[in-house]
């Protein structure tokens, strides 16, 4: 009997913010699982916030702040991850036809526009700003700039961040297919394979770090780290380093990023009008960066005779590498013969690049 008046008493602890709480970790579980949408992260977030939740849980919430501040707050975690993203990249597509760069600038227009509207309805640069990088679609760069800005959002700019990166199938194609014509997508785009040398492929982490750390000081450790990825991949003397980086370094660290940013996800955090405000203006933000890779694409047309497919354009947003292969998806979906992918990779890992500069950007804007 007493055993029964001690599970009603601790079941009366319970509000419904916390059983909302649960459910909301019960729904990312669901999604990782049976969605597969970036289970790797998703799911440690969903158990996470489930256990974050549970009425008397600060024994439990002490080792999950320790692992937050030792990891989130001081930005190791999303620099790690991205040496592991960088070790996955093949930027021999951009580097074939370098012209990619612009598409991947021009999708993150969303950035810039949500960063107008999220100032409306935040007061705060800090706050404003940080959210508007959820337009990046790169969850490092958002999870780091919202960090570094001290913005008082950080759970929520990270699930919204990770859950529209995951959602990018569903959001993408509608927004594509409202832009474009059957016509502009059945433009076939003929892939000239040409070989890039080992010299090229090393030099140009090194030299985009430089550059980028030249122009935006404040994206330095970001691309720092990616171009580090990336030139473990490419020099041909770290093989075993750079398979590493790719998996055992990328998902531990993804598995730690996940359950550390369940310390934000208790209730009195989360559940906020303000919340709502930041899906709804992180879902802007991503509909906009795909408007304007689409429609930089049309525009050039205008001035070309070699029409470009501007479906690429759309893969200029940062999430890698699923942009780039709903692209050539939706091609050969309008022309089973429309290969589109080497193209729409090449504005992917631009995007990659484009994300990181623009998260520079905005912490040079703000972080003052």
């Amino acid at each position: 009997m007493d055993n029964f008046a001690i599970l009603y008493e601790n079941l009366l602890k319970f509000q419904w913010q916390d059983i909302v709480m649960i459910l909301l970790g019960c729904l990312l579980i669901f999604l990782a699982i049976k969605k597969e949408m970036e289970p790797s992260l998703l799911l440690p977030m969903g158990l996470g916030t489930i256990l974050v939740n549970i009425p008397g849980s600060t024994a439990l919430i002490g080792p999950i702040q320790e692992l937050y501040n030792a990891g989130i707050a001081n930005e190791l975690f999303p620099l790690l991850l991205f040496i592991g993203i960088g070790a996955m990249i093949d930027f021999g597509p951009l580097l074939t036809n370098p012209k990619l760069m612009l598409f991947g600038a021009a999708a993150q227009f969303g950035i810039f526009f949500t960063l107008a509207m999220a100032s409306i309805f935040f007061p705060e640069a800090k706050d404003a700003a940080s959210i508007a990088i959820i337009g990046a679609a790169d969850g490092p760069t958002s999870i780091a700039v919202a960090n570094t800005l001290g913005s008082n959002y950080v759970g929520a700019i990270t699930v919204a961040a990770y859950s529209y990166m995951a959602l990018v199938p569903v959001i993408q194609p509608p927004v594509i297919k409202a832009l474009t014509t059957k016509k502009e997508r059945m433009i076939r785009m003929p892939y000239e394979q040409k070989s890039v040398s080992k010299t090229t492929r090393i030099m140009f982490p090194i030299i985009i770090t430089v550059v980028a750390s030249a122009i935006v000081p404040d994206a330095t450790a970001l691309i720092g780290f990616l171009m580090f990825g990336n030139l473990i991949r490419e020099c041909g003397v770290l093989d075993s380093l750079s398979d590493t980086a790719q998996n055992v370094l990328a998902n531990l660290i993804t598995i730690f990023l996940g359950i550390s940013v369940a310390f934000n996800m208790v209730a009195d955090k989360f559940l906020r009008v303000d919340t709502l405000l930041i899906m709804g203006l992180g879902l802007i933000a991503f509909i906009v960066d795909t408007a304007g890779g689409v429609l930089f694409a049309k525009l050039i047309n205008v001035f070309s005779k070699k029409k470009i497919n501007p479906m690429i354009g759309a893969a200029g947003i940062s999430a890698f590498p699923m942009s780039g292969r709903i692209v050539h998806k939706m091609g050969l979906a309008e022309d089973p013969q429309n290969h589109l992918l080497m193209h729409s990779i090449g504005v992917n890992v631009s995007g990659q690049i484009a994300s990181v500069i623009a998260g520079g950007i905005i912490l040079s804007m703000f972080g003052g």
